[in-house]
């Protein structure tokens, strides 16, 4: 046995004291512990978005430190605020669906309003929203989880944390102790080890308290850790390739022994229905694509990769220029994530018609209904680069989107975000063939004149893959994450947002006044505002909105 062995084994077996030290601990003890956490969080919030930028090579001043803002430490406040909303709830006896939007969806689903999650979210994402889809067949819906029964201890899991964005590990960890009562041994994605020092001090109330432990290393650790025999459960965020060598290591059958939990990423569509747009719509709309797949540089598991459009839609061409033009314009910024300049050779030889762009961007085309034969083909290929592939299919209405919804079922890689595009008016014309088409979407989030990303940032909405996937056929993995509400029996979270950013939103009927949204590559004061929610969901004070509101109206 090696020394770091020796140490892991030494770490696993404090954390299994503390497992039952957690199960001795009161919701409202828990509840504490979550808001001492936040405000150490709070605490290290500028020096994490440093730390995390450097990682992905930023420059300290790059117009893109927004996003490493909204998805490294605001992600991890919102929740933590929410979290602890739920566990005072529980503590009360109350349900923490009270007072909250129940509803239908088609087959009979109940559906639970998740986003707004309270009065200031309604404000500052005015015009977004967000349900959860339950499974079909069920007559009531659950919400606790781990915390109905609180005295049962969930034992030492393993958290292999992703090496893309920095709220996913937290998060992750959060997840397992709140829903399922698992203390956790955390491992950082090398690409993530110089963050170390920052989750130590962000993370140290539940650190100190024994509850969580963080480590380095390559696959040999995560390897011993995983097959871990005093381990009780493994979750992931990564490649199914990944997953595959853990679970199968090189084996036709599991070797694993424990269950495991996963979030593994895909192909996500854009489908893009038909209308008449404006000239304003189809600049608008081509950001809000450029966003989907540019944020991050590309390397995200929820990044919109194929547009999915109609042959016969007459704005097609300038659509598709106004996007390639959105796509050339955004910030400069360098592949960051290893092997994303490999997958853009790649994506170049599979396509050799492809449309370069400056800044290296990358769009791939493919003739009506079809994609490349090569292994490298958009449909199948998570490019984690900035390659944005555009697949059309024949007709319009109706026809047009039954065929894509059939079409990115079956021949898309994963079930992890699907995202549609369309006038009001459209989709008002479409009627219950509309709403339809969405239930028949087989993804675990779906939005709707938003991107999924709205879905991920949303601390009460459940995150993860569509329901069914196996060891043996992982797909985009398995369980849910975030889902601060502790739902059970959850199938997909959709989310809505308006076509239009405020006022041509309200010009057109449109209920919405949130402006061209922080997240979008082409917003102007993305990182101020980011910033500025930042430190709102940090100590939340309506004294805070005049200035954030002032920022995001400058976008």
């Amino acid at each position: 046995m090696t020394a770091d062995q020796v140490g892991l084994d030494l770490s696993i077996t404090e954390l299994g004291a503390a497992s039952e030290r957690w199960a001795a601990t009161t919701l409202a003890e828990r509840a504490d512990l979550l808001a001492r956490t936040a405000a150490s969080v709070a605490g290290e919030a500028e020096r994490w978005v440093a730390a995390a930028a450097r990682a992905k090579g930023l420059e300290p001043l790059s117009p893109l430190i927004g996003e490493e803002w909204l998805t490294g430490p605001y992600g991890v406040l919102t929740t933590l605020t929410a979290l602890e909303q739920t566990l005072r709830t529980l503590a009360s006896g109350r349900n923490p669906l009270a007072g909250r939007r129940l509803g239908r969806a088609p087959g009979g689903r109940l559906t639970v309003a998740v986003l707004p999650h309270n009065a200031y979210d309604g404000l500052l994402l005015h015009g977004f929203t967000a349900h959860a889809w339950l499974k079909p067949g069920l007559t009531t819906v659950r919400a606790g989880l781990g915390q109905l029964t609180p005295t049962v201890p969930g034992g030492v899991g393993l958290v292999l944390g992703a090496g893309n964005i920095s709220s996913i590990a937290p998060l992750d960890v959060l997840y397992e102790l709140v829903a399922h009562n698992r203390v956790s041994i955390l491992k950082l994605n090398p690409t993530f080890d110089a963050l170390l020092p920052v989750y130590q001090a962000a993370l140290a109330p539940l650190i100190d308290a024994g509850l969580l432990r963080i480590v380095t290393g390559g696959a040999e650790v995560g390897g011993y850790l995983a097959h871990h025999p005093e381990l009780s459960h493994v979750h992931i965020t990564g490649s199914a390739a990944t997953h595959r060598a853990i679970v199968f290591g090189g084996a036709d059958s599991p070797r694993l022994d424990k269950p495991i939990s996963s979030e593994l990423g895909g192909v996500s569509p854009i489908i893009v229905l038909p209308g008449r747009w404006s000239a304003r719509d189809l600049r608008y709309q081509a950001e809000h694509v450029a966003t989907m797949r540019l944020h991050n540089g590309g390397s995200n598991c929820i990044a919109g990769q194929v547009l999915v459009l109609s042959a016969d839609w007459p704005q097609k061409a300038a659509f598709l220029d106004a996007v390639a033009g959105a796509l050339a314009a955004a910030p400069a910024r360098s592949p960051w994530y290893p092997g994303s300049a490999d997958r853009m050779r790649a994506a170049r030889a599979a396509y050799p018609a492809a449309w370069s762009l400056a800044r290296g961007r990358l769009i791939v085309a493919a003739g009506v209904g079809a994609a490349s034969a090569s292994p490298e083909n958009m449909l199948t290929t998570e490019y984690f680069a900035p390659v944005l592939g555009v697949l059309e299919l024949a007709g319009t209405g109706q026809a047009f989107l039954d065929s894509a919804v059939e079409t990115v079922n079956r021949d898309f890689l994963g079930t992890l975000g699907a995202n549609i595009l369309g006038l009001p008016s459209t989709i008002r014309r479409l009627g219950p063939g509309f709403e339809l088409a969405v239930a028949r979407l087989r993804y675990g989030t779906i939005a709707i004149n938003a991107w999924t990303g709205v879905g991920f940032l949303s601390a009460a909405a459940p995150w993860g893959a569509f329901p069914g996937h196996t060891l043996e056929n992982v797909g985009s993995g398995i369980g849910v994450v975030h889902n601060a509400l502790l739902l059970d029996d959850v199938e997909r979270t959709v989310v809505r947002g308006p076509f239009r950013p405020f006022p041509r939103s309200l010009l057109h009927g449109e209920w919405a006044l949130l402006p061209k949204p922080p997240w979008f590559v082409s917003s102007r004061s993305g990182t101020l505002t980011a910033h500025l929610l930042t430190e709102f969901a940090a100590h939340p004070s309506a004294r805070k909105l005049p200035r954030i509101l002032a920022a995001a109206f400058r976008a």
